[in-house]
């Protein structure tokens, strides 16, 4: 096992790495930018190192110096969290290459995963159903595209290759405006991404997202932790997460589970990872695949008992896995909400100084958050301060839990989206169960028309 490692991230899953560090007895070195000199995570640490200024790119996407870090602070590994680097194959090539350890997938493994052409024609062979699509990259020949989406049937998306976290996307519903979706995505794609292949696929008009939670080790061992129903989306950001999916068939979520994990053998896959997929009319499609630990791991690893972020650590450090298909078995509900420092309705960022802050507590709650009464929120990182979770035995014990939560909770001096959620936890198709990815976009429109043209 370690001794110690280097956490190359902020905010909450810093904290939340540094905890299950505490608990296997390994020491921390913390990197952190100037505008996160005063975290709680930097205090806590066994050591910390400034990298840079505020700025994202001059810090948290520093490469090499977060890997100086590990070097003066006699680290032996690096887990880069989620976000930032955690899927940079390059990074995590440097840091093998470094004679350091990194806390996830081999670097090829994130480089085939990380192109959604590759990744696409990877789990075709692997026996992973896919969205009906194009056969790799469009071509620049646009008779062939025009085939292409005839063959497939309109509406379709068009997709960057290198894309991911909702951009490089545009949906086409007629062939008269294909073309010029095609070149201003590739436009967009090569600008962002630094890539400008894309590709096409048939556009499902009522999909959910559900998400397959798999981890798997160096000994050709791989399982799947039941799954995760994220369709509760604005712009294709998360806003709730939720464990088990309401409504699914078992038999058919066991099946779809299973094939990840048989994927996950096939192309030699190590650590934890997601299969995420668009679910409609009984069949699964797959979209791509996270090579990282998720945001909403903590719904998993409620309604499983199993420590995900320890056993990445566990993994990378050569152990087997801790346990066997066979012993997992998935008990209770659980749901995530995203706590924001934003606009609850306009989702405009509210960073500043919390002045007052009460978490949420009683039975089955968990909250995940490094910010506290006095932290000022900077405006140079994602907007998420923290998560709140709930547990029941019953889906419908697990939102009133959350509704609870949700009204003790008290966040002043900044705007978040309590407001928002505590609409969600009281609206009927919600409660329901079974809602789409398009289900909160069209309710905000309803609600505020202006706002969500």
């Amino acid at each position: 096992m370690f001794e110690k490692i280097l956490i190359a991230n902020r905010g909450e899953i810093a904290l939340r790495i540094q905890r299950a560090c505490r608990e296997l007895g390994i020491k921390t070195v913390v990197v952190h930018s100037e505008a996160d000199r005063e975290a709680k995570y930097v205090k806590l640490a066994d050591e910390s190192v400034c990298i840079g200024p505020a700025s994202s790119a001059q810090s948290y996407l520093n490469m090499p110096a977060i890997i100086s870090a590990a070097e003066v602070t006699d680290a032996q590994a690096i887990h880069p969290g989620y976000g930032f680097l955690s899927e940079n194959a390059d990074f995590a090539e440097r840091v093998e290459k470094s004679g350091f350890v990194f806390i996830g997938p081999r670097s090829e493994s994130i480089r085939v995963m990380g192109d959604k052409v590759s990744a696409k024609q990877t789990m075709i062979k692997a026996g992973i159903p896919c969205v009906p699509g194009s056969e790799g990259a469009l071509p620049d020949d646009p008779q062939e595209i025009i085939a292409t989406a005839r063959r497939i049937g309109f509406p379709v998306i068009i997709k960057a290759a290198g894309g991911g976290g909702g951009r490089g996307m545009r949906v086409v519903h007629t062939e008269a405006s294909l073309l010029n979706a095609v070149t201003m995505t590739k436009t967009e794609a090569g600008a962002a991404f630094g890539n400008p292949e894309v590709y096409m696929e048939k556009f499902l008009e009522n999909p959910r997202h559900i998400e397959i939670q798999v981890i798997a080790d160096d000994h050709k061992n791989a399982i799947w932790l039941g799954e995760r129903d994220c369709s509760m989306q604005r712009r294709h950001q998360k806003v709730i997460e939720e464990a088990p999916a309401p409504d699914i068939p078992r038999r058919l979520i066991d099946r779809i589970g299973e094939r990840c994990a048989d994927a996950c053998k096939k192309i030699g896959y190590r650590g934890a990872g997601t299969f995420e997929f668009l679910y409609e009319n009984g069949e699964f499609y797959f979209i791509e695949m996270n090579t990282r630990v998720q945001v909403e791991h903590p719904v998993t690893e409620l309604i499983t008992g199993v420590d995900i972020v320890q056993e990445q650590i566990r993994i990378a450090a050569g152990e087997k896995l801790s346990f066997r298909q066979r012993d997992i078995r998935l008990i209770g509900h659980a749901i995530e909400c995203r706590i924001n420092a934003e606009d609850p309705f306009t989702f405009i960022p509210s960073p500043g100084k919390i002045t007052s802050w009460h978490a949420p507590g009683g039975p089955g709650m968990r909250v995940d958050t490094h910010v506290y009464a006095g932290y000022r929120v900077p405006p140079y990182y994602d907007s998420m301060i923290g998560k709140i979770i709930s547990y029941a035995p019953t889906r419908d014990m697990a939102i009133r839990r959350m509704q609870v939560a949700l009204t003790e909770m008290v966040v002043e001096g900044i705007q978040t989206n309590l407001a928002l959620h505590r609409e969600l936890m009281h609206d009927p198709s919600f409660i329901k169960g079974g809602t789409n990815i398009h289900y909160l976009e069209q309710k905000l429109a309803e609600m505020f028309p202006e706002t969500e043209k």
